[in-house]
């Protein structure tokens, strides 16, 4: 067992612990978004602090909080906040909630993130699905991880598992929700996207960028997880248009009652 993968083993060992059951879905909520973790019923709520191997969030819109109940008969954990590599941390590090979710037997990733819109004609507080990722970060959470004495190669031919993209789209249509879907880049961080850097993720094929999720989702698909991915598009990148993470948690804050009921939704159904 790798080094990662021995540290994945204890926290999910001292996560099995403290909540004495196992996972069927894991949440991962980005900035503004921490209102989907009141939807659970049962609910304990855990600081990521008491796990080895998680380290504490340093970002204002995420804290350092594990919410743990049910929705009808699944079982949710649902991380209020993560952690990035900007933050100085590895790529395992920001993966090992997943890891160690996928070892207490979850079959379901659900990721949510705060993103930056790259198609001008969408506004701020839009909610997009994505339908696949662009990996610009330069590394990846499999770095030297050897399972089954080789590395780790794993498809990516659909990162985002297309029936939960529709189910996702047949929620929103009930709730009155528009969505949008597109591919996420994900970058590095923590300095936002110079008017360059724009014009080539959009060549590229991104219709939104963003500072996180792509090595949680390739970790997730390592595992055998099924993965939804959803980005409250905070801002609209054009030119002259300032980007701050003040504007990124006021609009995640604005739009976080209708996500809620989206990913609110979108359990149900998975629950039924």
């Amino acid at each position: 067992m790798t080094t990662s993968d021995a540290a994945a083993a204890a926290t999910a060992a001292a996560l099995h612990h403290a909540l004495g059951d196992e996972v069927d879905v894991l949440v991962t909520l980005g900035s503004g978004l921490s209102g989907v973790a009141d939807v659970l019923t049962d609910a304990v709520s855990l600081p990521t602090t008491i796990l080895p191997g998680i380290p504490a969030s340093t970002v204002p819109g995420h804290t350092s909080t594990l919410r743990y109940g049910r929705i009808g008969s699944l079982r949710v954990l649902t991380q209020v906040g993560r952690v990035h590599l900007y933050e100085g941390h590895t790529g395992a590090d920001v993966t090992r909630m997943v890891d160690a979710a996928a070892l207490l037997g979850a079959h379901t990733f659900l990721v949510t993130n705060a993103a930056g819109g790259l198609e001008p004609s969408w506004t701020p507080g839009d909610v997009m699905v994505l339908r696949d990722h662009l990996n610009l970060t330069g590394t990846t959470p499999l770095l030297g991880v050897v399972r089954d004495g080789g590395p780790v190669f794993v498809d990516m031919a659909e990162p985002y598992d297309h029936e939960l993209r529709a189910l996702a789209h047949r929620v929103a249509a009930d709730t009155g929700l528009s969505l949008r879907e597109g591919v996420y880049a994900g970058l590095l961080g923590p300095a936002y996207e110079t008017p360059a850097e724009v014009a080539m993720l959009r060549t590229l094929g991104a219709t939104a960028v963003g500072m996180s999720t792509v090595l949680e989702v390739v970790a997730a698909r390592s595992h055998g997880l099924d993965v939804l991915g959803l980005s409250t598009i905070t801002n609209v990148h054009g030119d002259g248009v300032e980007t701050t993470h003040a504007e990124v948690i006021e609009v995640g804050a604005r739009v976080a009652a209708d996500v809620t009921r989206l990913v609110a939704g979108i359990l149900r159904d998975i629950a039924a």
